[in-house]
């Protein structure tokens, strides 16, 4: 959720890659990791011994540069050298590692789920859309799982479960339709190819529409511009759609070709055109998303001309038809009147709900279509003007009350992420909306959490539909404190309750309601996600309570050795007291935070070698729900401290506000309390201890192997921010770089045009500022495509550390943005991460 975040590293674009550094070091290429399905094999090189160096080399992209002598020269590697006796067993640890890491991989996971009526009367119909990484092919391999749930009246939820999955081949979005009699399916193109969108029966492919590059072009799928809607007939579908790209010049043997042409000819070529900005990490591509629908029987596509070329288009949802006005739809509008600054993981960018009149509708009076299509060019209504964020709208079964999400205290701080706000719209009786229409808050800010009470929201998202029946109810995930719990919120009262089991401290994810029953994922960091039924209770005599079963079924399987390894684990959540409690000026600064330990259930567990985890944002948090990445290294000998430093979601919005202005002193101070506090309870050994973070999480790694060096035997990073002066004239999110140095001050000294002391400011809130003073071996991960902290700045602080004589590994990854989410890279760089951590520990 967080402008700063990598990875598994959890809580809510391009650069060309160096291929050498800037020395002139002895280069021989070593034997390229080969990854196989079952475990790890090695290209043989015909001179080199397989492995050489290989936890102690640099490796850019796939070139090896020997190791630097402590002198800060360079030790050349003969190619006739002979092995040395550690080679062999390095190479089997890290072949065993590999065949551990790929059982953990291979788990699955659910990504979306979906209930209907089966048409039977009394049973559902559930389908759960899964993924799993494919890494040969490098690619998540998606495919689809169906079940009925038996309304018998048992108090068991028996789900009775299709004998196989089936692979969803191409497909980019699938969205059953209201009763989940049809299902369309949308193929985007990876190329200049028609945009496909099927619309499937139980039985067949119904219709199939190819919808030309001169209509629009992609269809958004990614989550947040994401809005694939059916209407309430099921005859019409909206979405959201790249616009078609402006015409290009052409030119020819002769120059200028004013004619241009589309077809493609040898005998001339397209220019490049004006520069069109997209929305900048991982959204480069994504400049002009507009709003348009889709007949379903026709394939005739067509979209709203009144709405302005100025705002960005999302999530986009039906209004409730009525007998005397035209349906409507409303959607999230975001402008950009100077720049479009990066909008992943970014709530701080202002937007609104609008309401336009769909664009199939004519007039019913015998006026003529001209006519009704002028009305419609001038109808356009803000539905939100009093509040600076509007997202996630969503209508009640009766179509009476329009719920959204605000984000209204991340735009007006400044902050990437913060406390989320939930508001309700009374739709107008007659359908016609208005922007007169009062904003009513339901769930408020919660600047300070009381004791262990209700700590704000911090809602990801919202379900298509997340009313119970009662039309009132909304149920929707949400971080409290370091766990991802449920909550039901009365809409009406504004009354907010925590549903799932607060005696545990697992996570819990919601999937789907099946009328008044949720189906849900529950988790944690040493438990395999299992899918749970929650059933509401209505009783007289102490009011509705739920009641949740783990559901059995083939999801989530995994191997007997994960099962084990497992088994072997402990966790708990620990209160860390906050240090300078009176330089802290608000209730909620001076509050513990958490930090989640994870380690053996053995009694020797307090000598095991601790990996301090830290996440990015710095405004996101990490959770108890299980992680693959984190449940491998705790596998494989090592305990985890992952600590939720002050400036983390889920704290309450004052505990959250104290960390902007104060970074690289706050937080780092946090973590080293959490590390000496569990040192302090004798359940980490102080000589063994490495640290591991991403993003905003690799700014506070870089700064703790500064300012405590002697404290870290070993530190990996992630597309680490190290030098804020480097970064913000380089990142899609400056704004950034000024709010969490400055604080609230920096929200109006932003300037694309730093000044010489605000460059002075960056440099001395940054890890660089401290690195004279590092000693400890640090491998660095960095995606060279990354957008958001692009490649140079881990690689200026990986050359500065080599030309000091730190040992440092690099790997780039070059088509990796600022996640390194591909399943090799992803596998890749998680194996290396526990082989750097194991030699250093020995």
């Amino acid at each position: 959720m967080n402008p700063l975040k990598t990875g598994t590293l959890k809580c809510r674009r391009h650069h060309h890659h160096p291929t050498s550094l800037n020395y002139r070091p002895i280069i021989t290429p070593i034997p390229t990791p080969c990854f196989a399905s079952s475990a790890i094999r090695w290209l043989r090189h015909p001179t080199l011994p397989p492995l050489r160096g290989l936890l102690s080399a640099s490796i850019i992209g796939r070139t090896k540069i020997s190791s630097f002598s402590t002198m800060g020269g360079v030790k050349a590697v003969s190619p006739t050298e002979p092995p040395s006796n550690e080679e062999p067993k390095v190479e089997d640890e890290y072949t065993s590692l590999s065949k551990l890491l790929l059982d953990f991989v291979n788990i699955s996971n659910i990504d979306k789920g979906w209930v209907f009526p089966s048409g039977t009367g009394k049973d559902s119909k559930a389908m759960f859309s899964l993924s799993q990484p494919n890494l040969l092919a490098n690619k998540k391999r998606n495919f689809l799982l169906s079940a009925i749930i038996p309304k018998t009246g048992s108090s068991e939820a028996a789900f009775q479960w299709s004998p196989f999955p089936v692979e969803l081949s191409g497909v980019s979005i699938m969205v059953p339709s209201p009763s989940g009699s049809k299902v369309l399916i949308v193929r985007n193109p990876e190329n200049d190819s028609p945009t496909k969108i099927e619309i499937w029966t139980p039985s067949d492919c119904e219709k199939e529409f190819q919808i030309p590059q001169s209509v629009h072009g992609s269809v958004y799928v990614d989550g947040w511009f994401e809005g694939v809607s059916w209407n309430s007939d099921e005859t019409l579908v909206a979405y959201v759609a790249e616009e078609p790209s402006p015409s290009k010049p052409t030119f020819n043997s002769s120059g200028y070709n004013s004619g241009g042409t589309a077809d493609k000819d040898c005998n001339n070529w397209k220019g490049q055109g004006d520069w069109v900005e997209g929305w900048g990490e991982t959204y480069a591509n994504k400049r002009w998303p507009n709003l348009f629908v889709i007949n379903v029987h026709s394939g005739e596509v067509r979209t709203s001309k009144s709405i302005s070329s100025s705002l960005t288009i999302g999530q986009v949802v039906w209004a409730p038809a009525t007998e005397v006005s035209r349906q409507h739809l409303v959607f999230v509008g975001w402008s950009s009147p100077t720049r479009k600054l990066g909008i992943k993981y970014c709530y701080n960018r202002s937007c609104a709900l609008y309401a336009v009149p769909n664009p199939f509708c004519e007039v019913q009076d015998g006026e003529s279509t001209k006519r009704s299509n002028e009305l419609e060019d001038s109808y356009l209504v803000n539905l939100t003007e009093a509040t600076s964020s509007a997202c996630f709208p969503r209508f009640s079964p009766d179509g009476k009350i329009l719920v959204f999400l605000s984000t209204k205290s991340s735009v007006d701080s400044g902050a990437h992420c913060a406390t989320d706000s939930l508001h309700r719209l009374d739709w107008p009786s007659d359908g016609k909306p208005a922007q007169s229409l009062k904003i009513i808050d339901v769930v408020p800010v919660v600047t300070c959490a009381k004791d262990d009470g209700f700590p704000g929201l911090y809602a990801p998202s919202f379900l298509v539909n997340p009313f119970l029946s009662d039309g009132r109810t909304v149920i929707l995930s949400s971080m409290w404190r370091s766990s991802q719990v449920i909550l039901s919120v009365d809409v009406l009262t504004g009354n907010v309750s925590c549903i799932t089991p607060r005696d545990s401290d697992n996570s819990w994810n919601l999937l789907s309601l099946d009328e008044d029953n949720i189906i849900a994922v529950s988790s944690s960091l040493i438990h395999v996600p299992q899918l749970s039924y929650g059933s509401l209770v209505k009783d007289s005599a102490v009011g509705a309570s739920w009641r949740w079963q783990v559901v059995e079924g083939p999801i989530y399987r995994c191997s007997e050795k994960v099962r084990s390894l497992l088994s072997s684990l402990q966790f708990s959540v620990l209160k860390i007291p906050v240090r300078d409690v009176a330089q802290n000026t608000t209730a909620g600064a001076r509050q513990p935070y958490e930090a989640i330990l994870v380690s053996s259930n053995s009694k020797k567990a307090s000598s095991d070698p601790l990996i301090v985890v830290l996440h990015g944002g710095p405004h996101s948090v990490s959770s108890t729900a299980f992680s693959k990445s984190l449940a491998f290294l705790a596998s494989t000998g090592f305990s985890l401290l992952i600590v939720n430093y002050r400036g983390s979601l889920g704290y309450g919005e004052e505990a959250l506000q104290s960390l902007p202005g104060k970074v690289g002193t706050q937080d780092v101070n946090d973590v080293l309390a959490a590390v000496d506090h569990v040192v302090e309870m004798k359940l980490a050994d102080p000589s063994k201890i490495t640290v591991l973070g991403g993003s905003h999480g690799g700014f506070l790694s870089t700064h703790l192997i500064g300012q405590a060096p002697e404290k870290f035997v070993a530190a990996a990073v992630r597309n680490p921010v190290c030098n804020l002066a480097l970064m913000v004239g380089t990142t899609d999110i400056p704004d950034w770089c000024f709010f969490e140095t400055y604080g609230n001050e920096g929200l109006s000294s932003f300037t694309e045009a730093p000044s010489k002391d605000h460059l002075g400011v960056f440099y001395e809130k940054s890890p660089v500022s401290h690195l004279h003073k590092v000693k400890t071996p640090t491998l660095f991960l960095l995606g060279a495509q990354d957008l958001r902290v692009p490649v140079s700045n881990g690689l200026q602080y990986a050359r500065t550390l080599r030309e000091k004589g730190v040992e440092v590994k690099v790997i780039v990854f070059p088509e990796d943005e600022h996640a390194i989410s591909r399943p090799q890279s992803d596998f890749e760089s998680f194996l290396n991460i526990a082989a750097w951590f194991k030699k250093y520990i020995k």
